[in-house]
């Protein structure tokens, strides 16, 4: 893996990875040094690999300046209109990485707002927004509101009852259809009435 990986050309560096450090192409693991090949020992192998080094971080300098010339181009400040309705971005998916596995729930995005007026961007600014009740370990017990429908599927020659369910916090659209006797077992106060 090391030998590919020294062979390599890096784009980022202009060259492999071995050749940068050593001013020589990589030789493969079963001929390393060639007949009559003076080996460089103490201060002349810091030396070499120094300036090697300063190379390198030269070239990829140049590289990273380069990425964020071409991101700089395409960054632009969002604006929107007074009266429009916007989602906030709430954190990383990976933070909630366990919020979403219990499923019905995506913090990805809160809201909608409504835009009231123009803001000036201010670091120490939070949003004080908390509607969903996180336990310590980031993960969300989701409550049913209401059963919205039943209905009954055939298969073969068993019938399985399922119902659309209403959930806290989300919209009829948003609705899931769960089987109706692990629900009765979970929610039964669902079913009283």
């Amino acid at each position: 893996m090391e030998f590919a990986y020294n062979n390599s050309y890096q784009p980022a560096i202009g060259t492999l990875p071995f050749e940068a450090l050593y001013g020589k192409s990589c030789k493969s693991p079963v001929c390393q040094g060639e007949v009559g090949e003076r080996k460089l020992l103490g201060p002349e192998l810091v030396q070499t690999t120094n300036e090697a080094l300063q190379k390198i971080r030269a070239c990829m300098q140049q590289s990273q300046s380069r990425q964020k010339s071409y991101a700089d181009v395409r960054h632009k400040d969002l604006e929107f209109e007074i009266g429009l309705k916007v989602f906030l971005k709430s954190g990383t998916h990976e933070r909630y990485y366990e919020v979403w596995q219990e499923g019905k729930l995506s913090l990805m995005f809160i809201g909608p707002f409504e835009v009231l007026e123009k803001y000036v961007t201010d670091l120490t600014h939070v949003v004080d927004y908390e509607p969903l009740q996180l336990n310590d370990n980031l993960s969300y017990e989701e409550k049913p509101i209401e059963i919205l429908a039943r209905e009954v599927k055939t298969l073969r020659h068993r019938k399985i009852a399922f119902v659309r369910v209403l959930w806290q916090n989300h919209t009829v659209r948003e609705a899931t259809c769960e089987r109706e006797d692990e629900m009765k077992v979970q929610y039964s106060e669902l079913f009283q009435g």
